[in-house]
């Protein structure tokens, strides 16, 4: 055995010990709040998932994807700059900037290469990165990538305090707009005025928020009525909108630097335009679906309610990402298994993903859920986490 199948050996061992060795669960349904694992056919009430708008099995999505193959076939055949580029992603790209009331905006293929890209494009050794101690793996792996020099802040004072040490002129400040592993919205009106104090470009991941929240689905900024077309927006298509697929909105200068900077936009394959027609009926969806995001805050207010009674630690969530925090690897991981014997599956959330000693449940709610499923989801939790359901109290 040479060296690396050694070390490939030890690194397995040393996640298996720790608790943090992952493995696949397939589902063999389609996403929905009642699901079939593939393992033993059980059936499993779903409240992991990021399919918040319930519309990842919708017929009319459905119905415009196998529409886009009959037009367009299935796969794009090169990257957009070489000869991928199709009147689908196009004209999506024209309706998001029309949706955003922004200058313009540009498809990537996850939300993970739209961080990178975005990111690599904008900064390099002149610049200086702040980044909130919570943002997803994209954003932190983007930061890396750009050799940039990056700070991170926990909290606003601190930001202000590492913005006014900044000698660098080039200043990026990147946020989650709704975080997804704590279920809580950036102070983003706060963000918004520190990077105008000094004059520093503000990113912001809505992933999460993008579809689920606002009057009409606009996300974060919506939610909280502002008005920030100087803000760089990145959305994905693969949580409330149900398909897959990634954005980034913006001035119109920004996404020519894109399209001749950003490497995962460049170097990558297109999107599948089918991929495109089912996102543009996703996209009507949303702009419509008032009563889905009423239904998913009814959904939401109900779950989180039920585990606050019970004196579950929550975090300080207000969405429909609703965390369990349990502790350790291995005890998140047991409480995982022990919900899925019990017909309810909730994945555990470990480290690196979240801080050692705050593994957890990562806990969702959907407009699809209805309130048995929620009753039934929280009977099972509170019964295996030993909590009387009678009182709420600790067994």
């Amino acid at each position: 055995m040479n060296r690396i199948d050694e070390s490939i050996n030890e690194e397995l061992v040393r996640l298996k010990t720790d608790g943090l060795k992952r493995k696949l669960k397939n589902i063999k349904s389609a996403q929905g709040p009642h699901v079939c694992l593939e393992a033993d056919n059980t059936e499993q009430l779903l409240f992991c998932s990021n399919d918040y708008l319930g519309l990842a099995n919708h017929p009319a999505v459905k119905e415009a994807l196998c529409h886009g193959v009959k037009e367009c076939g299935v796969g794009a055949g090169a990257s957009r700059l070489v000869s991928g580029s199709m009147a689908p992603h196009s004209i999506l790209e024209e309706c998001l900037k029309d949706f955003f009331s922004t200058e313009a905006a540009l498809l990537f293929n996850s939300g993970y290469n739209a961080n990178l890209g975005i990111i690599t494009a904008l900064a390099g050794r002149g610049t200086e990165i702040f980044s909130d101690r919570s943002n997803h793996a994209s954003i932190i792996d983007g930061c890396i990538l750009s050799r940039a020099r990056v700070r991170r802040y926990s909290t606003l004072e601190s930001l202000e305090r590492k913005l006014k040490e900044s000698t660098n002129e080039k200043r990026l400040i990147i946020t989650e707009g709704l975080f997804s592993m704590d279920g809580n919205f950036a102070a983003l009106n706060e963000l918004i005025e520190l990077a105008r104090k000094y004059g520093a470009k503000l990113i912001l991941d809505d992933a999460h928020a993008i579809g689920a929240v606002g009057e009409y689905g606009r996300g974060t900024t919506e939610k909280l009525g502002l008005n920030a077309p100087d803000i760089i927006r990145v959305g994905t298509f693969g949580k409330a909108f149900g398909t897959f697929g990634a954005f980034v909105t913006g001035p119109k200068k920004l996404i020519e630097l894109l399209i001749s900077k950003a490497r995962p936009f460049i170097y990558t394959t297109a999107l599948p335009p089918a991929l495109a027609f089912a996102t543009l009926k996703a996209l009507e969806l949303v702009i419509s679906g008032k009563d889905l995001r009423e239904r998913l805050e009814t959904n939401r207010a109900h779950m989180s309610e039920g585990l606050k009674r019970a004196d579950i630690n929550t975090l300080h969530s207000e969405s429909h990402i609703i965390p369990i925090i349990i502790g350790s690897a291995e005890k998140s991981s047991a409480v995982s298994v022990a919900l899925e014997e019990q017909g309810l599956f909730i994945q555990a959330i470990r480290p690196p993903t979240v801080p050692k000693g705050s593994a957890r449940l990562r806990t969702t709610v959907t407009a699809a859920h209805t309130k048995a499923d929620i009753e039934d989801a929280l009977k099972i939790i509170k019964k295996t986490l030993g909590i009387d359901t009678i009182d709420g109290g600790i067994n």
